[in-house]
């Protein structure tokens, strides 16, 4: 099947939109929402970190508690998830693909690159979405969006390369970091073509999480120090678990009144909230050629979102 971007009958055989629609100011709000709190998420780490947790646990123990809580609000709101082989199979690869692989590759290089390193990579997705999206039928190629590919990806490099150059630079957790966008993208295209017919947002969430938490525990368990040795941090997980409920309760929502290539416009809102945090809230340095970098990405996103009149 093939489809623009604006096209609205575009779906797939459970009637989910494949691609981006007029968001509307619903879509809009979830956006900036959503983006906002995965900018935040990588701030709180790096506090939670520093403070004494390890970050594959405090990853588990969030993915785990934020699953229960959207499960509650599922159940309770009448939105029970389906416990389907198919159900079960999209929960584990959703959270393989948009929580355990992109979340521990954040979580553990927070500590080595900086929480506005970690933030800058959600730049990445809505270029890389639409990438994926072209050779499954989902977008046409036109050449505005490729030119926006091309200085997204030129961003990427150049932001890449300045912190590469760093004295005694972590070459192998930047080049991890800006590989996690490739699973976040997966992601978006992988929901939007297998969602499930007749799920709601608040149904399909929990799954993801719970899935995600499950696989990743074992490598929790058995990195040692399920919880951390200092009695303060603790309270950091109250507060990473509301923000992954918040998080990921929107981001299914959007995904359902957008499609995947608007919902990975969370990430350039993510990028830049989290790198303001990072810079003027935890004093972190700013990341070298981050303007041009910056402008750069922007500039692709832009392009690549833009639409046809």
């Amino acid at each position: 099947m093939s489809a623009t971007a604006s096209s609205p009958t575009a779906s797939s055989a459970t009637g989910q939109p494949l691609v981006s629609q007029q968001g509307g100011p619903a879509a809009l709000f979830c956006l900036l929402a959503v983006g906002l709190l995965l900018g935040l998420t990588a701030n709180l780490v790096k506090l939670a970190v520093g403070a004494g947790w390890q970050p594959l646990p405090l990853l588990f123990w969030s993915t785990a508690l934020a699953g229960l809580v959207l499960l509650l609000a599922a159940m309770a709101t009448g939105q029970r998830p389906g416990f389907s082989a198919r159900h079960l199979a999209y929960y584990l690869i959703c959270g393989f693909l948009s929580i355990a692989a992109p979340n521990a590759i954040g979580f553990s290089a927070v500590r080595h690159v900086g929480a506005a390193f970690v933030a800058l990579s959600l730049a990445f997705p809505p270029l890389l979405t639409y990438l994926l999206a072209l050779p499954l039928g989902l977008e046409r190629f036109r050449l505005t969006r490729a030119i926006g590919v091309v200085a997204g990806l030129g961003g990427a490099l150049l932001l890449a390369l300045s912190k590469a150059g760093e004295p005694s630079a972590p070459l192998f957790w930047i080049a991890l970091t800006l590989a996690s966008p490739l699973f976040i993208a997966g992601g978006n295209i992988y929901r939007t073509l297998h969602w499930p017919e007749g799920a709601t947002p608040l149904s399909l969430a929990p799954g993801m999480l719970l899935g995600g938490a499950l696989l990743l525990a074992p490598f929790s368990f058995a990195s040692g120090d399920l919880l951390p040795a200092t009695e303060g941090a603790v309270y950091f997980l109250p507060a990473q678990v509301f923000v992954f409920s918040a998080t990921y309760a929107l981001y299914f929502i959007l995904q359902k009144l957008a499609g995947p290539v608007y919902l990975s416009q969370i990430g350039t809102v993510g990028a830049l909230a989290g790198a303001a945090i990072a810079t003027f809230a935890l004093g972190e340095a700013p990341v070298p050629m981050i303007v041009p970098a910056a402008i750069a990405i922007l500039a692709g996103v832009v392009l690549v979102n833009r639409r046809r009149r």
